[in-house]
């Protein structure tokens, strides 16, 4: 990009559409781009998509000035979100920005951030504005809002997907790097899959609810949109744990990604709707076909199952009592403001306040569900269940025509999750049609993210794959290499790996085996000296380089470290970074800490 003159600003052309993580660190890093001129080029995409109706409290340049003057007190090296922007749906408080949940007559001015944006903005992201949503997160179309239905990414005739609307086309139109959702029956999934991006649900509980406005509070979450998910997760590594203050929260770890035992697929004829049934069904038999090739080239079996239960455990959340949930925290507000919200929100709220739904309806479904869940948790043990996120889209026209039956069918393969405490990472799958995004969701058990997280890594590459023997010639020109430090994802030298064109595969670790040592050098790296009685295991990255570029890097390896092999917690072993083990001696001994993410934090 070259020197710039002081105060001179860069085209919105200039920076690139897809905003990731590494790409803003890189040109930081650089000096080659300052979060200044980034802040500057967002206003201006903001501006220019304004008919999108993707804000209800749009970028500003003064509302975003105080949090890059914050960024000077902070390293760019400890802060692994330092100078990221990143969007909030407008149900999740920000301080001294009104929340509205899409109703201007609900609004109120938080003092506080919601917890989650807390950590965030302690790690040096940006909040740029408060997104547009279906109100109250009622809804999965985004054409629910006063503020206006938000156009799709892609296509502006179609719907974008909610209730987190405004936040997925945010990113999608590369006004933020990521983006904050909620989901309670799909809504930070659907939008992901309308507009080709990762959208990442953690378990219940697992990232803090403190300073949202609850749909049903049993049952949220705030998840994250984003181009991959290798940036979701760097999010997720900020906001997850337990927040005091939460009664919601509780301790879920992610384990590192791994791969499960089984790959389990609907049984029999997955239903399709909308004007792009036939383009939707046709894209889904296609990834179904991708998944089984690349299961059966790792090992991986594949069942077919009868998911009847994930339908009747859908069915309990809007045909059931815990409607009841969303009145009880809204209602009171309804009541006293009649007419007020938005048509079709208040018809599904005020539903909530049937006399059928008396204390023992809800201990009846409560007693069902803790059945379903029984039954979930043995179907998907040690396994991932792969579905369409969505079996269809509508135009926003088709939607404001038929608002209930066309909402109720984007849940169709959402609604069940939050409610079995399952994970899941909806990821795109090709394109169903042109500029028509279609894309499937992996969903594990709450405590197996690192299943949902391998898995989804996994069938994104075999994706990129043109043929078996294609794969094959690959994987002869290629090597592994396991990464135990500044050449993890996130880190400094994360850019030495992408340079030499290596991928990153997995999270894994080594057999427990091994020492780790923080050796006295600046920056600080880890070393790791295999022992020959104790140790432990070390937690991994496993990468693919390209053979030409192995060498090279090799021999840029400063001592004590070294490549060696690597033994992996399976057995294998891998080309690895091992250290000499004079080097020990003077050095700090972090083995107990198990993983340099724990030794040096981003």
């Amino acid at each position: 990009m070259g020197e710039r003159k002081d105060g001179e600003r860069i085209s919105s052309d200039e920076l690139e559409k897809e905003l990731t993580i590494t790409y803003l660190r890189e040109k930081y890093e650089a000096g080659t781009l300052s979060p200044h001129e980034v802040m500057s080029t967002i206003v201006e995409r903001s501006i220019a998509d304004a008919d999108m109706n993707i804000w209800i409290t749009p970028p500003t340049m003064d509302a975003i000035q105080p949090y890059l003057d914050r960024l000077s007190s902070l390293s760019l090296a400890d802060a692994p979100l330092w100078g990221i922007p990143f969007a909030i749906k407008d149900n999740i408080d920000l301080a001294g920005i009104p929340t509205t949940a899409a109703c201007a007559e609900y609004a109120f001015t938080p003092d506080e951030h919601a917890g989650v944006v807390e950590r965030l903005i302690a790690a040096g992201a940006i909040p740029v504005g408060k997104t547009n949503l279906d109100q109250f997160a009622t809804g999965l179309v985004g054409a629910r809002s006063p503020y206006g239905d938000a156009h799709n990414a892609l296509r502006p005739e179609l719907i974008s997907g909610g209730s987190s609307s405004g936040s997925a086309v945010s990113v999608a139109r590369g006004q933020v790097v990521f983006s904050l959702g909620t989901d309670t029956a799909g809504s930070g999934r659907v939008p992901a899959a309308l507009n080709r991006l990762v959208g990442y649900k953690p378990s219940l509980g697992a990232w803090p609810t403190r300073g949202v406005v609850p749909a049903c509070a049993s049952l949220d979450c705030v998840t994250v949109f984003a181009h991959s998910l290798t940036d979701a997760l760097v999010v997720d590594s900020v906001a997850r744990g337990i927040h005091a203050e939460d009664p919601w929260s509780r301790n879920v770890v992610r384990k590192p990604a791994g791969l499960p035992k089984r790959v389990c697929l609907p049984a029999g004829d997955v239903g399709f709707y909308g004007p792009y049934a036939a383009e939707y069904r046709a894209a889904w038999l296609k990834a179904v076909d991708q998944v089984r090739e690349v299961s059966r080239r790792e090992g991986i079996q594949v069942v077919e199952i009868d998911v009847e239960l994930f339908a009747q455990a859908a069915a309990i959340l809007y045909e059931g009592p815990w409607v009841a949930e969303r009145w009880a925290d809204i209602g009171p507000f309804i009541e006293a403001n009649p007419g007020v919200a938005y048509p079709v929100t208040e018809k599904i709220l005020r539903s909530g306040a049937a006399g059928e739904y008396d204390a023992a309806s809800v201990f009846v479904a409560m007693h069902k569900l803790q059945q379903y869940k029984l039954e979930a948790r043995k179907l998907l043990q040690d396994a991932v269940l792969v579905m369409p996120t969505c079996g269809g889209t509508w135009t926003r026209e088709q939607v404001l025509a038929d608002p209930i039956s066309t909402n109720r069918d984007m849940g169709r393969y959402t609604n069940h999750c939050n409610l079995l405490d399952l994970c899941a990472v909806a990821v795109p799958a090709g394109d169903a049609a042109p500029e028509t995004p279609f894309g499937i969701t992996l969903f594990a058990v709450a405590e197996e993210e690192g299943l949902i997280c391998g898995a989804a890594e996994l069938f994104a590459a075999g994706a990129e794959s043109k043929s078996s023997s294609a794969d094959s010639a690959a994987a002869a020109q290629t090597t592994l290499v396991a990464v135990c430090g500044l050449h993890m994802r996130g880190y400094p030298l994360e850019k030495q790996m992408r340079g030499c064109g290596a991928r990153f595969i997995r999270e894994d670790e080594s057999a427990a085996k091994y020492s780790l040592v923080k050796l006295p050098t600046s920056p600080a790296k880890p070393g790791m000296i295999k022992q020959q009685q104790g140790g432990a295991a070390i937690q991994l990255e496993i990468w693919e380089m390209p053979l030409e570029a192995f060498g090279g890097f090799v021999a840029a390896i400063p001592a004590p470290l070294g490549i060696g092999k690597v033994e992996l917690r399976d057995g294998t072993e891998v080309p690895g970074f091992v250290c000499e083990a004079y080097a020990a001696e003077g050095a700090e001994d972090v083995t107990a800490l198990r993983s340099w993410r724990n030794v040096v934090p981003l």
